[in-house]
């Protein structure tokens, strides 16, 4: 048999945990909207997006590569965020 693992299954609770606020999911589960910051996985999962939203403008902050959970990307981008 064989198996497989979706590393984004965890995205949106891991989201939850790690900056303590319930996102607003988007895009099927692959994007979260947290207040004025859109948090969204691309590139195959392997990319974690910063982007700050203003109305209908984005603004890239930047991204976090995902190498192993993307709780460990999470948490690295939530301290990129805070300074």
């Amino acid at each position: 048999m064989k198996r497989f693992a979706d590393n984004a299954a965890d995205f949106v609770p891991a989201v939850e945990r790690i900056f303590g606020e319930r996102p607003r999911v988007l895009d099927g589960s692959r994007a979260v909207l947290l207040g004025d910051l859109k948090l969204q996985l691309e590139a195959g999962e392997r990319e974690l997006w910063l982007i700050e939203r203003n109305g209908p403008l984005e603004h890239r902050l930047g991204y976090v590569p995902v190498r192993g959970s993307i709780a460990d990307a999470l948490r690295a981008a939530k301290e990129r965020l805070d300074g």
